[in-house]
């Protein structure tokens, strides 16, 4: 029998799949650094604001890969003037397999981007330090805990987009 001819492995009698990760490659899909004010920004006292915004996007490739991006904006001011902006757009590229829908989601969602920060807050921390500014860590994130949030603001979206289309 050849291998095209196989079923895929099984976990137990039901012939359920095996669930599969396996993390085929790490890259930087996007980069940017900008100090728009720069000379002049290293002159001041430097007591910055610091913003951070986060995001994730998950795209089929394939039947079981998927790239999954992890966006990072981290805006460092001096009060309403612009020190650095950095952003980076950390990618990767996963096989996952054997798993439902929701799980899929939560792995695509929560697992993949908590993979992914590491390598996003080493290359920001970098940048920052490359353009001449202090080191900026990027705290951990709870990326489960955005996931849930996420899920639970787009249920309440449904659930108002449903009420509202109730004739009364």
């Amino acid at each position: 029998m050849s291998e095209s001819d196989q079923k895929p492995e099984t976990s137990d009698e039901n012939d359920l799949p095996v669930q599969q990760f396996a993390l085929q490659k790490i890259y930087v899909k996007d980069l940017s650094f900008e100090t728009p004010n720069s000379p002049g920004i290293f002159t001041e006292k430097w007591e910055p604001s610091v913003g951070v915004e986060l995001n994730t996007n998950g795209t089929p490739l394939s039947n079981d890969v998927h790239e999954v991006v992890l966006g990072i904006t981290v805006t460092a001011k001096l009060g309403e003037t612009i020190a650095y902006l950095t952003e980076i757009h950390q990618a990767g590229i996963f096989t996952i397999s054997g798993f439902g829908e929701n799980e899929l989601a939560a792995m695509l969602g929560s697992y993949c981007p908590n993979i992914l920060f590491p390598f996003a807050r080493e290359m920001v921390s970098e940048l920052v330090t490359k353009g001449g500014f202090p080191q900026m860590l990027l705290a951990p994130v709870n990326f489960d805990a955005i996931y849930q949030d996420h899920l639970k603001q787009s249920q309440a979206n449904k659930s108002n987009l449903e009420d509202s289309d109730v004739v009364h």
